[in-house]
């Protein structure tokens, strides 16, 4: 049985009791990327009866609020216990991250923005293999600083063009994400160029990846670029969301079943999402890569499906969905490759929080239910997950080979249950908790040490 560690819980009690106190004014929800957060809107009002922390979205400099600054940020701390980490049976352990972000976001005009983020990300000790991960430590480092400069293009839109360091949230966040779930977070150094028009928004980009120096100011790394077009919009005529994109990857190095050498890879896909009147959704994404690691050819796809239903009438509102994922594997090692790539993915959110499974040669169904009581918002939900090609390797959500594809034969990597829970304690505060049990498999009872994992997480942040 897992006991998860005492909590230092004073500094978040002492915010959740804080009063909120609001005016007429709605704020906007916070974004996953808060420089996407409007706060526009509090111009020109009376924003004396705001709460201190909502004052601050808003802070004129000149006379006429043409130019003003937006303040704001995150406080998070996080504990994980685990139980026979990457299934060996000597690897327990509770450890703690903590996590400040700060941003300011400077309007200097309507059509000119400075946006600027900090963050800190600490972690105590951590006794399992890698230790402290540079997904767990950053002391210091620019999360985010970039300068926008918007173009309206007649009555129909606007076009932005952003370079600096900034995050890149694709989509459904299957591909690309900034990785709320590391303790530091996902960003990039390039160019932006965002178009706006007629209901539809497309994002071209030139970027390299920043890698994290856990005691040093963060770099971009010449040897992994992302590039690309990433559009979304509505299906003419209809009310269904419609993604499509291309994404281009250049690494100057990257293995792959034996295939090592200079990466070039082409991802092309679309994504298409929506809700009937009677309760039932769904939403279905498709990508195809192409390209060259070293001297063999990229040929690799992926298949992503959801499709649910809402009893809205029922106690605790549930909706029963269930979640198909594939993603090619290699046939052979050596040569051409026919493994999928995930390139920089939030795996974490579709394929179980035990991370151990990267959409690289994987299968998963996933059957699930969320419900909702009152304040508190909760999902159940089973994996079933295997290899699509026993060929292949199993990978992690790292793109690290967790077992090689020689070391067994079965294609039963295992099943994973994972329950989680969200408590808004207001609108700033919210409490996460969360149980996973990995049920190891015939491959990995195979390929080596084969312990059930355990993984326990508890949460609290708050946001401002």
């Amino acid at each position: 049985m897992i006991r998860p560690s005492t909590v230092p819980l004073g500094f978040f009690t002492l915010l959740i009791c804080t009063p909120l106190i609001f005016a007429e004014y709605t704020p906007p929800k916070f974004a996953g990327v808060r420089y996407a957060e409007d706060y526009s809107g509090l111009a020109g009002q009376d924003r004396s009866g705001l709460e201190a922390m909502d004052r601050i979205k808003f802070i004129p400099i000149s006379a006429d609020e043409s130019v003003w600054l937006s303040i704001g940020g995150q406080v998070r701390y996080r504990t994980e216990t685990f139980e026979n980490f990457g299934f060996g049976e000597a690897n327990d352990d509770t450890y703690h991250l903590y996590r400040l972000r700060l941003h300011g976001d400077l309007h200097v005009s309507e059509n000119i923005r400075v946006f600027a983020e900090a963050k800190s990300s600490l972690a105590s000790d951590r006794n399992l293999p890698g230790g402290r991960r540079s997904i767990d430590l950053d002391e210091f480092d620019l999360q985010n600083g970039f300068v926008d400069i918007k173009l309206p293009i007649g009555d129909w839109g606007t076009f932005t063009f952003r370079p600096g360091r900034q995050e890149l949230m694709m989509g459904n966040q299957r591909l690309v994400t900034p990785f709320d779930w590391a303790n530091t977070r996902r960003t990039f150094d390039g160019f932006s160029g965002i178009l706006d028009i007629e209901g539809w928004k497309i994002h071209s980009f030139w970027a390299r990846l920043v890698t994290v120096d856990r005691y040093d100011f963060n770099e971009a790394n010449d040897a992994i670029q992302l590039y690309g077009i990433y559009g979304k919009g509505k299906i003419p005529g209809s009310d269904t969301g419609w993604d499509l994109y291309w994404l281009g990857l250049g690494r100057d190095s990257k293995t792959f079943n034996g295939t090592t050498g200079e990466e070039d890879r082409q991802t092309i896909g679309t994504r298409v999402w929506g809700k009937s009147e009677n309760g039932a959704d769904y939403e279905l994404e498709v990508a195809y890569q192409f390209g060259e690691v070293g001297t063999g050819d990229i040929n690799a796809y992926m298949i992503a499906a959801e499709a649910g239903y809402t009893f809205e009438d029922a106690y605790a509102t549930p909706r029963l969905w269930c979640g198909f994922d594939y993603a090619t594997g290699d046939s052979s090692a050596g040569g051409d490759v026919e493994t999928f790539d995930h390139l920089f993915p939030l795996a974490h959110k579709y394929l179980g929080y035990v991370d151990i499974v990267g959409r690289f040669n994987t299968i998963d169904i996933s059957p699930a239910v969320n419900f909702k009581i009152k304040k508190l918002w909760g999902k159940l939900q089973h994996h079933f997950f295997w290899r699509a090609d026993t060929d292949d390797a199993l990978y992690n959500v790292g793109g690290a080979v967790l077992r090689t594809g020689s070391s067994g034969t079965a294609s039963e990597v295992g099943q994973e249950f994972d329950l989680l829970l969200k408590y808004p304690v207001n609108r700033r505060c919210l409490a996460v908790v969360g149980y996973s049990h990995f049920f190891a498999g015939d491959f990995i009872e195979q390929s080596g040490s084969s312990k059930d994992i355990d993984f326990f997480f508890l949460q609290l942040q708050y946001t401002f």
